[in-house]
């Protein structure tokens, strides 16, 4: 069996650290706060979720637990079928099932069946917008007159602020503050929306719940999970091996469980840095036409830019005259646009420290591959 998984909800043995941040996010939400939970995509945000459900479902019998994923949704209609998916998946039992779609009799909703897993997809056309508001008052009353706790996170929570028409924002504010059962996790990957969201004083949720951001695994400790996973299944790799992978996927969980996902199945006893190399080789000829058709979608200066932000690794003066000089970049007015329409594009990552911001490519295999340019 192969112990580096690739799907969210990964079994407790073969979950990497985030001790800290589980045990901080079930006692918050213990404790009646909702939490704001902020990170880069492929970090590891959806991952940890389902893993302080485990755990707060291994400490309580009575409680339920709902993940909402938001991110392919464009309209009040699409979130309103997405969240009732998601309580419909979890509410097993026949008679219980029947009884929610009671409540949704009203709504007309279209119900099909999934054709992979079999679980039910609903799609919402509303007729006006008092439609959706009651629709959606209903869906979190109910949620209120569970006889359990309650929790639901709901991930790319950004995503509200993309939907045309009426102010969702304001709208779910309203509707959750009363909420005394029910407790949220509202987790996002574009820091300075989600910042907006619950930090500035005239947006909806305005402190409205405890901002936790999600840092990378140390390395060390990434490195010592990685080598006991290959030796439970008997299996061993290198010191040298290791240090490679998480240096070239910068301990970014996803890319770095991609990695080490490959790398086991590819060798028998021991693996060590010529098998490592050959996976980021592979991986990058996996990608080359996918790459490559990034190329059109960016204007040739934008391009130009990416292509020096990979050869650096970390960009922290992006409009410096020793970064432009180097790469040939113009003038610092026009890198400025450059670097707000990549980043804008999430295709360059920013962190922010307390004296600036650093910049990188967002997808690692897609730097490494710029890199080489």
């Amino acid at each position: 069996m192969n112990p580096f998984y690739l799907i969210p909800h990964t079994p407790d043995p073969y979950f990497c650290d985030r001790i800290n941040e589980t045990e901080d996010l079930v006692r918050f939400l213990e404790n009646g706060l909702n939490i704001t939970l902020i990170a880069p995509r492929r970090y590891g945000k959806t991952g940890l979720i389902y893993h302080v459900f485990d755990k707060m479902a291994e400490k309580r019998e009575e409680v339920e637990l709902f993940y909402v994923d938001i991110y392919a949704t464009n309209s009040v209609d699409d979130f309103l079928a997405v969240f009732t998916e998601a309580i419909a998946r979890v509410l097993k039992k026949e008679s219980l099932v029947k009884s929610f779609l009671n409540i949704l009799g009203r709504f007309r909703p279209v119900i099909s069946q999934d054709p992979l897993s079999g679980e039910p997809k609903f799609s919402f056309t509303m007729d006006s917008d008092a439609d959706r508001r009651y629709s959606l008052k209903t869906l979190l009353d109910y949620l209120e007159h569970r006889p359990t706790k309650v929790v639901v996170a709901i991930d790319e929570f950004q995503q509200i602020r993309e939907y045309e028409g009426m102010s969702m924002e304001a709208l779910l504010r309203t509707y959750i503050q009363p909420l005394t059962n029910v407790q949220f996790i509202f987790s996002g990957s574009r820091k300075h929306i989600m910042a907006d969201m619950f930090t500035y004083e005239k947006s909806p949720f305005y402190e409205s719940a405890t901002l936790y951001s999600l840092d990378k695994i140390d390395k060390d400790v990434y490195a010592n999970f990685i080598k006991e996973q290959f030796e439970k299944e008997n299996k061993h790799i290198t010191d040298e091996a290791v240090d490679f992978i998480l240096n070239w996927t910068r301990c970014h969980t996803f890319y770095t469980q991609s990695m080490c996902n490959r790398v086991f199945s590819n060798v028998q006893n021991e693996a060590r840095l010529v098998d490592v190399l050959s996976v980021a080789e592979a991986f990058l000829r996996e990608n080359n036409d996918t790459f490559l058709e990034r190329r059109s979608l960016l204007t040739p200066r934008q391009w130009k830019y990416l292509i020096a932000v990979a050869k650096e690794g970390v960009v922290n003066e992006p409009t410096g005259a020793s970064f432009l000089q180097k790469y040939n970049l113009g003038a610092p007015s026009t890198a400025s646009r450059v670097l707000s329409s990549l980043t804008e594009k999430e295709l360059l990552l920013e962190t922010k420290f307390l004296d600036g911001s650093s910049y990188c490519v967002y997808n690692v295999f897609f730097s490494r591959w710029l890199e080489r340019l």
